[in-house]
C-alpha cells in the first residue's frame, strides 16, 4: 500500500487519519488532545503514531491542517460596507478565517484604532471595481503604511493601483501580498486569488508567529487552516455528487455551515447581488458551539423561538462553557449535549439560508442541496439514531423562515472525511473522489 497520513490540529483535539492512495479509503485513524500548552507537535506525533499502529514501518507523506491557536483572524477593509467591504468578508470566510473585523471607508484615528484592538492575523484590503474608485484603497494603504503597521496585509483591489500600493506598503515595511480584484466588477465575486493569497499568508506568516511549536517542522506540515481545508473537501464532494450540498459542522467554540449552489444565471440579471455572488459559501457562528459557546446556543435558541423556558438547559450549557473539556459520561448528559446540538445545527442553518451570516440579500437558496453532512465530535461520537435525529430536526425545520431541501439525504461524517479530501485534492484528486465515495456514500 501507498499510504499517507492526513490530520487536523485543532483547538482541543488533533485527529490523524492513514489514507491508502491506490484504493481511495482509511485504513487507520486516531486522535490525541492538542498539546498547545508545551509544543502541538506531541499531540500531533501522538495521534499519527496511534493511527499508524500496526501499519508497519515506512516513510509516509504528510498533509496537516491547523486551527489550534485561534486559528486564522482575519480583518477586511473595504470601500463600501455593502460592496467590497461585503465581498471581502465573504472572500474571507471561503478562505478558512474567523472574519473578526470589517471596516469600510476611508480609515481614521479612530478606526486604525479599532482595527488594532480586532487583533488580526491577516488584513485583507480590498475597494473600487477595476478602473473605478481607487481614492479609498490609496487612502487606507497610506494610512497604514504611515501607522507602520506590522500584520501582514493582502491587498486584492482596484488592479489599477495594485502595483503602485505594493510598492508603496513594502517600502514601509508593511509585509504585503498582491492578488486579483475581489469584486472586478459590480456583481462578479472573485475569490480563487485572495483565497489562494490569504492561504499563503497563513502559512508563512501566521502558523509559525503563533508560536504553536519550537522547532519548524509543524510549520513545513501545515498546509492550510483547517477551515479551508474543509472547504475544498466540501466543494471536492459536491463536484462528486454533481448537486448542491450542505454541511453543518457543530464543533466545541463555532459552528459552521457550508454550501455548494449551482450556479443560477439569474444572478447576472437586474436583481443581482452589487458584492456578487458566492456559489461556494462558508460561514461561521461564533456564538453557538457545545463547549466555550454553549450559553449563546440557549440564548439563540430562545431568540429563534425554539426554545420557551431556558433555565435547565442554560445551567447545563454554563457548565459545559466553564470547564471545556467536559464529556457526557451518562445518557442525561448525552441527551443534553444532543440537544444543544440540534439547537446549534438548526439556528447557525436558518442564518445561513436567510443570509444573516453571510450578507446576502436573497439568502442562500438551499431547496436543491441533495445531501446534508453533520461534521464535529458530538455528531461523530454519537449513536447513528441520535446523530440522525439533529440532522433530521434540521431538515424539518418549517417555522425557519428558509426554504427547505426538498430531497436532501443526511449522512455524519463519522470518519472525519471532508478534511483528508480537502488536504489531498491537489494532488491526489481522485483518491479524494474515492475517500468521499467510500466513507460518504457519495455518489
Amino acid at each position: 500500500m501507498t499510504l499517507a497520513v492526513c490530520a487536523d490540529v485543532g483547538s482541543t483535539y488533533t485527529k490523524a487519519a492513514v489514507v491508502d492512495l491506490a484504493a481511495g479509503v482509511l485504513v487507520g485513524a486516531a486522535a490525541a488532545p492538542t498539546t498547545v500548552g508545551s509544543d502541538v507537535l506531541r499531540g500531533l506525533d501522538a495521534a499519527a503514531t496511534a493511527a499508524t499502529a500496526g501499519l508497519g514501518a515506512r516513510a509516509m507523506p504528510w498533509y496537516v491542517c491547523s486551527s489550534a491557536g485561534g486559528g486564522l483572524r482575519l480583518a477586511v477593509i473595504g470601500y463600501e460596507a455593502l460592496v467590497t467591504a461585503q465581498a471581502g468578508r465573504r472572500v474571507g470566510l471561503s478562505a478558512g478565517a474567523h472574519v473578526v473585523h470589517t471596516a469600510a471607508g476611508r480609515l481614521d484615528a479612530a478606526a486604525l484604532t479599532a482595527l488594532r484592538a480586532a487583533r488580526p492575523d491577516v488584513v485583507l484590503l480590498v475597494g473600487g471595481t477595476d478602473g473605478g474608485d481607487a481614492d479609498t484603497i490609496c487612502h487606507n494603504a497610506t494610512r497604514l503604511a504611515r501607522a507602520r503597521w506590522r500584520t501582514p496585509v493582502v491587498l486584492a483591489g482596484n488592479a489599477d493601483v495594485r502595483a503602485e500600493l505594493i510598492g508603496l506598503l513594502e517600502a514601509a515595511g508593511v509585509p504585503v501580498s498582491g492578488a486579483d480584484n475581489v469584486l472586478p466588477r459590480i456583481g462578479v465575486l472573485a475569490p480563487a486569488s485572495a483565497r489562494a493569497a490569504i492561504r499563503a499568508v497563513f502559512l508563512r506568516h501566521v502558523i509559525g508567529g503563533k508560536r504553536l511549536s519550537r522547532g519548524t517542522r509543524f510549520t513545513r506540515l501545515v498546509r492550510a487552516a483547517t477551515p479551508d481545508a474543509v472547504l475544498t473537501g466540501v466543494e471536492v464532494l459536491a463536484d462528486t455528487i454533481g448537486g448542491d450540498l450542505a454541511v453543518v459542522d457543530v464543533g466545541g467554540a463555532t459552528t459552521d455551515v457550508y454550501s455548494v449552489l449551482t450556479p443560477d444565471e439569474r444572478a447576472t440579471g437586474p436583481g443581482r447581488e452589487v458584492a456578487g455572488s458566492l456559489w461556494r459559501a462558508r460561514t461561521v457562528e461564533g456564538d453557538l458551539g457545545m463547549r466555550w459557546s454553549a450559553p449563546g446556543v440557549v440564548r439563540a435558541a430562545v431568540e429563534e423561538r425554539l426554545l420557551t423556558d431556558a433555565d435547565d438547559l442554560g445551567v447545563a450549557a454554563a457548565r459545559r462553557a466553564a470547564d471545556p473539556a467536559f464529556l457526557a459520561a451518562d445518557d442525561v448528559e448525552r441527551a443534553v449535549d444532543a440537544r444543544i446540538a440540534t439547537l446549534a445545527a438548526t439556528v447557525a442553518l436558518r442564518r445561513h439560508a436567510r443570509g444573516v451570516a453571510t450578507g446576502e440579500r436573497a439568502g442562500r437558496d438551499l431547496r436543491d442541496v441533495r445531501l446534508l453532512v453533520g461534521s464535529g465530535g458530538v455528531l461523530r461520537h454519537a449513536p447513528v439514531d441520535a446523530s440522525g435525529q439533529v440532522l433530521a430536526a434540521v431538515l424539518a425545520d418549517h417555522a425557519g423562515g428558509w426554504a427547505l431541501p426538498r430531497a436532501a439525504r443526511a449522512v455524519v461524517d463519522v470518519d472525519y472525511v471532508l478534511a483528508a479530501s480537502g488536504l489531498l485534492a491537489e494532488e491526489h484528486r481522485t483518491v479524494a473522489q474515492a475517500l468521499l465515495r467510500h466513507h460518504l456514500g457519495a455518489q
